[in-house]
This record gives C-alpha cells, sequence and structure tokens, in this order.
C-alpha cells in the first residue's frame, strides 16, 4: 500500500511539473523504465532515489511524503 500511495504522489507531481517519464527521469539521473515502476508501485525504492526524486521537484523530503 505504502509503495502505491509513493507512486501515485510522485506521478501527480511529475503531472503538475509537466514533465514526461523521460524528461524526469533524466532530470534525476534515472532509468525512465525504473522511474515507471516506482509510479506504478510496483518498485521497493531506496532512500537515495527517494532523495534524488525530491530533489528533482526541488522539494524537502517531508514535503515529498506529505499527505501520505
Amino acid at each position: 500500500m505504502v509503495k502505491k500511495k509513493f507512486g501515485e504522489r510522485v506521478r501527480n507531481l511529475r503531472a503538475q511539473s509537466r514533465m514526461s517519464q523521460e524528461k524526469f527521469a533524466l532530470h534525476i539521473g534515472m532509468d525512465r523504465t525504473y522511474l515507471a515502476s516506482v509510479e506504478s508501485g510496483k518498485r521497493n525504492i531506496s532512500i537515495e532515489n527517494i532523495g534524488k526524486i525530491a530533489g528533482g521537484f526541488g522539494i524537502t523530503l517531508e514535503e515529498l511524503f506529505k499527505g501520505m
């Protein structure tokens, strides 16, 4: 359940930033297929990659997890 909620949060933030999966993944140095699996809730993501995602959005980890 947590992976699914986190993936939805990432997908929503990415959509708000109007970036494709490919563009955002390139921006944060992550493979697009990896990002897709995170957004679909299928990936157990590391804290380092969570940090990359937050940094890519220009937000803190706390803001990334807000509302989950």
